[in-house]
């Protein structure tokens, strides 16, 4: 890793990852939605802006800006092809990609009127999250960026403020259920309930 990144456009940049990670991120979830009606309730939750108080606007202001910046520095990063540094990212991206796969099954089959609580979902309440920051993170590596791996870290420190909306919009729509399940489960996986 060095501590000035190269700058230079091409086909092999890290925007490659960025794509693909939208591309698992978006289409199987759309493509699951189509073949059961009932996903279709689950997604019509109200926008989390709705529940955002005044700082926390500001901080997912921020958060987006983060990832805007993010996706722009990718097409001018290029990938460090043939290195350790590359196939260590690959397989930690990869690996990201595989469990977030995962998380589409319990999403799938719980009913749209119950939180999501098992598979990976027992151990975390935002394994999607930190699928994606996982990620970002195999990208920082493949790319053999310190630059990209900062802005992934103040994008991680920040996220946290991006949860507390969403459990309290899940808070509103299940009730005690969600409740026990935020007393049982930790929000983060790997780090212990407070």
């Amino acid at each position: 890793m060095s501590l000035i990144p190269a700058f230079e456009i091409g086909v092999w940049n890290a925007w490659i990852f960025i794509l693909a990670g939208l591309f698992f991120h978006a289409v199987p979830p759309m493509i699951t939605t189509q073949f059961n009606t009932n996903l279709k309730n689950k997604s019509s939750e109200a926008p989390a802006d709705v529940y955002l108080n005044k700082t926390e606007r500001r901080i997912n202001t921020f958060e987006v800006a983060l990832l805007i910046l993010l996706l722009i520095y990718s097409v001018f990063l290029p990938l460090q092809l043939g290195t350790l540094w590359f196939y260590t990212g690959l397989a930690i991206f990869l690996m990201a990609v595989i469990v977030y796969m995962t998380l589409l099954v319990p999403w799938a089959t719980t009913p749209p009127d119950e939180p999501v609580t098992t598979g990976l979902y027992r151990y975390s309440r935002h394994p999607i999250y930190f699928t994606i920051l996982v990620q970002l993170i195999g990208l920082g590596i493949a790319s053999a960026s310190w630059v990209f791996l900062l802005i992934t870290i103040i994008f991680i420190i920040t996220m946290n403020t991006s949860v507390t909306p969403e459990e309290r919009g899940c808070l509103e729509k299940y009730g005690d259920a969600y409740r026990e399940y935020m007393n049982r489960t930790p929000r983060w996986i790997g780090i212990p309930k407070s």
